[in-house]
C-alpha cells in the first residue's frame, strides 16, 4: 500500500487488490481502532496491517459484490473484527454483525460516520461519510470521473444517490473501490460539455503513467469535471443530444447507457 495520507487526524492508507480494486485502510492512531472499506483480498490486506503495526477492528461493507465482500470471513476469522454492512443486503454479506441504514451512525476509535443509501450500482449499495474528517468512502457509486454501472437499481435512484453525494461539502475527500479513471476520462473528453477537463486529464495521466493512484478525489474536482453528476446541465444534456426541457434523471440515464456501450 502507498504511503498513508491523513485527513482530519484520520489516517488512511489505500491498498491495491486484485486487478483493479482498492480497500481504503482507515486508522484513528489515539485507540488503535482500524477498519477496512471492503474486503477484496484477504491476503492484501492483511499484509499491508502488519506493516504498518495496525490490527483491524472493523469491516465496513459498501454493498455485497464478491470483489468487495471476498475478505470477509477470512479477516475476521484471523482478527476478531466486527463487521458492517447494509441492512437491505445482510443476507449476502459474509459474517455481517452490524446492520445499517441510511441515516445511522458507526464509529471507528474516534471517528464518526453516517451512513448514506446511494443504492444503483446494487439496490442496497450505502456509502460512509465521516464529516468530521471530510471523508467519505462511496465504494462503486462514485469514481473518478465516473459512475458505478447500474445493475439492480434504476436510473432515477443512481441520480438521486449521486446528488446525495454531490450535495456533501467541496473540501470531502472522497475514496472509491476502483482504478477506472483513465478509462472514465476517455469517455468524459468523447461525450464533451465538461469545462475545464484538459487539465485533470493530464493530471491524471501523469499519475497513472508513474504508477501513482488517482484515489482519492476532491468531491470540489468532481463536482465541475464528472460527467454524471453534470446531468443537470445544459452542457451534458446538449452533449448528449436531447431537448431542452428534458429532465436531469433522462440526460443522466443517456449518459450511463453511452458509458456501458462505449
Amino acid at each position: 500500500a502507498a504511503a498513508a495520507q491523513t485527513t482530519g487526524g484520520m489516517e488512511v492508507a489505500l491498498v491495491p487488490c486484485l486487478s483493479d480494486n482498492y480497500a481504503p485502510l482507515l486508522h484513528d492512531r489515539s485507540t488503535g481502532a482500524t477498519a477496512t472499506v471492503d474486503t477484496p483480498d484477504a491476503g492484501c490486506i492483511l499484509a499491508a496491517l502488519e506493516a504498518r503495526g495496525w490490527t483491524l477492528t472493523h469491516v465496513l461493507n459498501t454493498h455485497h459484490h464478491l470483489d468487495h465482500t471476498g475478505g470477509n470471513e477470512e479477516l475476521k476469522r484471523c482478527t476478531g473484527c466486527q463487521i458492517i454492512g447494509p441492512a437491505s443486503e445482510a443476507a449476502r454479506i459474509p459474517g455481517l454483525d452490524v446492520a445499517v441504514a441510511d441515516g445511522d451512525q458507526i464509529s471507528v476509535g474516534r471517528f464518526v460516520a453516517k451512513v448514506l443509501d446511494v443504492g444503483g450500482h446494487t439496490a442496497g449499495h450505502i456509502a460512509y461519510h465521516f464529516s468530521g474528517q471530510n471523508a467519505a468512502f462511496v465504494g462503486d457509486a462514485l469514481f473518478v470521473l465516473g459512475c458505478g454501472r447500474i445493475f439492480e437499481g434504476t436510473p432515477a435512484q443512481m441520480w438521486e444517490s449521486l446528488q446525495k453525494i454531490r450535495s456533501l461539502p467541496d473540501d470531502t475527500v472522497v475514496y472509491c473501490a476502483h482504478e477506472y479513471t483513465q478509462s472514465n476520462a476517455r469517455f468524459a473528453k468523447h461525450l464533451g460539455g465538461v469545462p475545464g477537463l484538459e487539465d485533470r486529464l493530464v493530471a491524471i495521466d501523469d499519475l497513472r503513467s508513474n504508477g501513482k493512484a488517482t484515489v482519492p478525489m476532491l468531491l470540489g474536482h468532481e463536482k465541475v469535471t464528472n460527467p454524471f453528476l453534470r446531468a443537470d446541465t445544459d452542457a451534458i444534456r446538449e452533449a448528449t443530444g436531447l431537448a431542452a426541457g428534458t429532465p436531469a434523471v433522462q440526460v443522466f440515464a443517456k449518459v450511463r447507457s453511452m458509458k456501458d456501450r462505449f
